[in-house]
């Protein structure tokens, strides 16, 4: 199969490649600077054509979220990073004289917004905030994608953890510390996935038909911030006893503080129904693979 793949020199995306690559497809990487990325690679002024060469497209662009404060500007660019790279996506697929079969698109559980204890699968309405907002905006650009003949994923991202980045590369410093704690109350539920499932789960949508819609990627065992600091903290060998107060986050980071403070419980219905076979289904083998030296 040939892939072209949006966002592919990120946390998520390198590990994509490099595991597209293992099981034989050909990857080509869609970039702002085509000269630095391993392997083949088309600058954006190149989709067109290289939409029209690919048999599928896997769309990750967009910028970090926890890259400091929610100013207007930062807000725009995370908006615009996400929201006009799938528009460009799509007009590219609608022009291209043949087409790609599948587009699995990135999203993210901020679609449900803030939620409390309620158990939500992918059923559930979008919520409301400024992540929700955003995610159901990226969303609604590659579902034109359908009208054109492609069978299309969206993949509701949870936390997604992994060795070398991503949210953990934040969270371990005050841990290694000794400084490190839950986040406001604690009880604000975490869903996480591993960056192996998230791979894992991108392979089965490109190769399995049943695959369509929304699908949360995300553990099938969500957590609280508590919870997830008691079990960092044991694995480190490290106290959490240091617990940041809500008004320091939201002092220290502004609006940014709500993604922390603020969570959902999530729960990956669709891929549980298609049969997707976890590799860290549970919290304590995830973050030990994590955080391996």
């Amino acid at each position: 199969m040939r892939v072209l793949l949006t966002g592919g020199t990120g946390f998520i995306g390198r590990a994509l490649a490099d595991a597209l690559a293992a099981a034989g497809h050909t990857v080509t990487l869609v970039t702002r600077d085509p000269g630095r990325a391993r392997g083949a690679a088309v600058g954006w002024d190149e989709v067109p054509a290289a939409v029209a060469a690919a048999d599928a497209v896997v769309n990750l662009a967009g910028e970090p979220l926890a890259a400091g404060r929610w100013t207007d500007a930062r807000k725009a660019e995370i908006r615009g990073s996400r929201v006009d790279a799938t528009r460009r996506l799509v007009a590219a697929v609608a022009a291209a004289p043949s087409r790609p079969s599948v587009l699995v698109s990135a999203s993210a559980v901020g679609y449900y917004g803030p939620h409390g204890d309620e158990p939500l699968d992918e059923t559930a309405a979008p919520g409301e905030g400024f992540l929700a907002e955003v995610c159901r905006a990226w969303e609604a650009e590659a579902a034109p994608a359908e009208a054109l003949g492609l069978r299309v994923v969206r993949l509701r991202f949870g936390l997604v953890l992994g060795r070398d980045g991503g949210a953990l590369a934040r969270m371990l410093p005050p841990f290694r510390a000794f400084v490190g704690g839950a986040l406001g109350s604690g009880a604000q539920w975490m869903s996480w996935i591993h960056r192996d499932d998230v791979v894992g789960l991108v392979l089965e949508a490109l190769a399995k038909e049943a695959y369509r819609g929304p699908v949360n990627a995300t553990a099938p065992h969500p957590v609280t911030n508590a919870e997830f600091t008691r079990v960092l903290g044991r694995i480190l060998a490290r106290p959490t006893l240091v617990r940041v107060p809500a008004a320091v986050l939201r002092l220290a980071l502004g609006e940014t503080a709500d993604m922390l403070l603020t969570g959902q419980r999530v729960l990956p219905a669709v891929a549980e129904r298609l049969g997707y076979r976890w590799r860290y289904a549970d919290l304590v083998p995830a973050l030990r693979a994590s955080v391996a030296r």
